[in-house]
C-alpha cells in the first residue's frame, strides 16, 4: 500500500501495539488489588480495571483518529461517518482477572468498510504480543507463527468457553463438550476466546469452538488464526462473521471432523 493510505495504516498498527502494550501494562498492574466488581448478568462480571483500560485505549484512539468509529465492550458504540472502525476488548478474561488467574489479555481490532484488517492481542502476563494484518500473515513477538499440523481429533488439544447464559440456556455447549471429550485427547476452558483463537493461530490449540461471542471478543483473534493458516467458520461450516454467533477455529485438517461433532453427525 502506497502513499496518505499506507502511512495511515503503519500509524494505526503503531497505535494498535502501543495502546494494547500499555493496557496490558494496567491490567497487570492491578492483579490481586481490591477492585469494584459489578454483574452484568448472573455470571458475567465487569471490573473498574476493565474500564480505566477501555478508557485508556479509547482515549487514545480518539486522539489521533477522531473520525474512527469504536465499538468497544463496557461503553456504547461511537458510530461515525467513517469507513473506519476499532473493534476494542479492553480485558478479555474479567472473570480470570477478577480472581487472580492470571490468563487474560487487551485485544484490539481494525476494521475497514466492514472488513477487519488489522488484528492484536497482547498477554501482559507473559508479555506475549500477537498480530496480524490481512494478507501478511501472523506473528507472535515478531515471529511468524503458523497453526499446527495434526489432522486427527483422537490426537488433537482442543479450546472452548461456555456463554454467560448457561443456567438459563439449552444452547449453553454442554452437549458439544460431551461430545468432544470422548473424541479429542483433551479440551482446555481458559477464559479468554481472543486467547484461545491466538493459540489455535500459534499451534498451540489444534481447534476452537464457542457460541454467543460478541465482536470484541473475537475480532483481532479471528484475523491472527486465518493469517496463521486457519480455517474458520460457523459451526456448520458455513461463512464466520465477527458479528455472528459461532466460531469454529481450527488448523484446517480436524475442521470437518469438527463439524460433524457440532452438527451432531458424528456422536
Amino acid at each position: 500500500m502506497n502513499g496518505a493510505k499506507g502511512d495511515m495504516r503503519t500509524d494505526i498498527k503503531r497505535l494498535a501495539i502501543e495502546s494494547a502494550r500499555k493496557a496490558g501494562g494496567i491490567l497487570k498492574e492491578n492483579l490481586g488489588r481490591r477492585k469494584s466488581v459489578e454483574f452484568k448478568g448472573a455470571i458475567d462480571l465487569v471490573t473498574e480495571v476493565d474500564r480505566l483500560s477501555e478508557d485508556f485505549i479509547v482515549g487514545e484512539i480518539e486522539r489521533a483518529f477522531p473520525g474512527h468509529g469504536i465499538l468497544a465492550e463496557e461503553s456504547a458504540e461511537k458510530v461515525k461517518a467513517s469507513p473506519y472502525k476499532w473493534i476494542i476488548d479492553p480485558l478479555d478474561g474479567t472473570t480470570n482477572f477478577s480472581h487472580g488467574f492470571p490468563f487474560f489479555c487487551v485485544s484490539i481490532a481494525f476494521e475497514e468498510h466492514g472488513k477487519v484488517v488489522l488484528g492484536v492481542v497482547y498477554d501482559p502476563m507473559m508479555d506475549e504480543l500477537f498480530t496480524a494484518e490481512e494478507g501478511h500473515g501472523a506473528f507472535l513477538n515478531g515471529e511468524r507463527i503458523r497453526v499446527s499440523g495434526t489432522d486427527s481429533l483422537d490426537t488433537s488439544l482442543l479450546a472452548t468457553g461456555f456463554p454467560y447464559d448457561l443456567r438459563s440456556s439449552k444452547e449453553n455447549n454442554i452437549d458439544h463438550f460431551a461430545r468432544f471429550s470422548i473424541k479429542a485427547q483433551a479440551i482446555r476452558r481458559a477464559g479468554s476466546a481472543a486467547l484461545d483463537l491466538c493459540y489455535t493461530a500459534s499451534g498451540r490449540f489444534d481447534g476452537y469452538w464457542e457460541m454467543k461471542l460478541r465482536p470484541w471478543d473475537v475480532a483481532a483473534g479471528a484475523l491472527i488464526a486465518a493469517e496463521a493458516g486457519g480455517k474458520l467458520t460457523d459451526f456448520k461450516g458455513g461463512p464466520f462473521s465477527i458479528y455472528g454467533r459461532e466460531c469454529l477455529a481450527s488448523n484446517g485438517l480436524v475442521h470437518d471432523q469438527m463439524v460433524r461433532i457440532l452438527t451432531k453427525e458424528e456422536q
